[in-house]
């Protein structure tokens, strides 16, 4: 933390001494070489450095090459115009403030120029000492703006571990492959339980990478069905299924020059993995019911609670695509390897319920947390902030007591059947004669509807829960109904 505003301090206090001395580099664009002579001799009474150029054509070749304080920039020359100067330093640095000096003052003139974002209007003949002024004040809006966005590119680095709360090995690990990972483009693929926060590792990366400005854009593949995946993500043309009444962009597109998370990678069907592995190839799409490519420029981070390499192994996923997505991998540690970690995150996340409800914030008592480190935790930190959040609403005291938090026995999953009996109880129960197949069948449904009725028929929570794709439930269900 000391290094980071250490390095903010540098950078804030530099400028800071360039406005003092009223020193700043300014490019006099004017076809009149006595024009430029004359302001040039103006700007060195303030120290400042200045540069010619006799066209906007220079100027703007000037602009792609060299950073500028101030434009001070004529309207009418010979090749071009100062609005098509300011429109150049608007793409190139927008930080940078553009004065027009001009003998055609309009009001009409003046009032586009501002309009396009310049700083200020003058017009020759002009006064010395109002110029100078100008460009002094337009050197200032300059530092100003250029420290702000060191501060907000030096907050977005700190933003990355906002809510990755904790000091365990596991999660320093984390927070340290985030900064490392950042500034690449390459695929990453996050992995870890359900609840564990993979999509606060991708917000993170996003927010450190140099797309930070452009968009981020996630999509969970487990929560969308399999034929409307595909036009989700690559789009569709006119007439391309039914419904389908006009052409639309798909992810992809919205998220050119940014990054997509694909949050339930391991749910995509054989299309849509075969599809994406050609974006992560050649960055092409293909939108459905088109033949023709499109290029795109995406960054795409990807995130299972699933073992991907038991997938490839068990040909559900693509090896091919497997190396592509897993160029960096990144594991989350369950919270219950992380039990350190349980106190500072029960602070951030009752600061955050309390706010999000409008209602006033309370602090655990020692009980309490001790409660919440000995629970194992099996929905991991969502999990934790649901708990909170009960607590703050059903809690009557003014610190959170370990009664406020009914926590459950949790059975290790290896064991479980079901509620009601587990693997060793089934076998000390053994009949002499059991059709196995029809014990089975029965065994599945009673789970799946079990399952169903626990995710309040949802079917893709269901699937989840149950550790099934969002195809083979549905084939189950078929098959069961019929």
């Amino acid at each position: 933390m000391c290094d980071v505003l250490d390095e903010v301090n540098k950078f804030y206090v530099e400028p800071s001494l360039k406005r003092e001395q009223g020193m700043g580099k300014v490019l006099i664009v004017d076809d009149e070489p006595g024009m430029r002579r004359i302001v040039k001799a103006n700007l060195r009474q303030d120290s400042h450095i200045s540069v010619e150029a006799s066209s906007p054509s220079e100027a703007i070749a000037l602009l792609l090459k060299e950073d500028f304080d101030v434009v001070l920039t004529d309207q009418k020359m010979a090749g071009g115009s100062g609005l098509d100067v300011l429109r150049a330093v608007q793409e190139s640095d927008p930080t940078t403030s553009v004065i027009f000096l001009t003998a055609v003052g309009t009001v009409e003139l003046a009032v586009e120029s501002m309009r396009q974002g310049a700083f200020d209007f003058l017009t020759k003949p002009y006064a010395p000492d109002v110029m100078l002024a100008t460009i002094r004040r337009a050197c200032e809006r300059t530092a100003l703006l250029r420290e702000n966005a060191i501060l907000r590119t030096t907050v977005r680095k700190l933003e990355g571990a906002d809510e990755i709360i904790g000091e365990s090995d596991g999660i320093r690990a984390v927070r340290e492959m985030i900064l490392r990972v950042a500034g690449a483009n390459s695929t990453v693929l996050i992995t870890g339980e359900t609840g564990t926060g993979k999509e606060l590792v991708a917000r993170a990366i996003h927010r450190n990478s140099l797309r930070a400005n452009r968009p981020f854009i996630a999509i969970n593949c487990a929560a969308v069905t399999e034929t409307l995946l595909e036009s989700e993500l690559f789009g569709h043309e006119r007439g391309a299924f039914t419904g389908a009444d006009k052409a639309r962009n798909g992810l992809f597109e919205a998220a050119h020059e940014g990054t997509l998370f694909l949050d339930e990678v391991a749910e995509m069907s054989p299309a849509a993995q075969a599809k994406l592995l050609r974006v992560l190839a050649n960055g092409e799409i293909q939108r459905v019911g088109s033949t023709t490519p499109r290029k795109v420029d995406v960054r795409v981070l990807a995130a299972t609670h699933r073992d991907l390499q038991a997938r490839v192994h068990s040909a559900q996923f693509r090896e091919d695509l497997f190396y592509r997505l897993a160029v960096v991998p990144i594991q989350l540690p369950p919270l219950r390897e992380r039990r350190e970690d349980i106190e500072d995150l029960c602070r951030m996340l009752v600061a955050k319920i309390a706010k999000e409800m409008k209602v006033p914030s309370k602090q655990l008592s020692h009980g309490a947390v001790a409660k919440l480190r000995s629970y194992a935790f099996p929905g991991n930190v969502r999990e934790l902030a649901n708990l909170l959040e009960r607590a703050l609403i059903l809690g009557r005291d003014l610190e959170l007591q370990p009664e406020d938090f009914p926590l459950q026995p949790v059975v290790a999953p290896s064991n479980q059947l079901g509620s009601e009996f587990t693997m060793e109880q089934l076998a000390a129960q053994f009949p002499e004669q059991l059709d196995l197949r029809e014990t089975l069948a029965k065994l599945e449904r009673s789970l799946i509807e079990r399952a169903i009725d626990s995710s309040g028929g949802v079917q893709a929570e269901a699937a989840r829960r149950l550790s099934l794709s969002r195809s083979d439930l549905g084939y189950k269900l078929a098959k069961y109904s019929s």
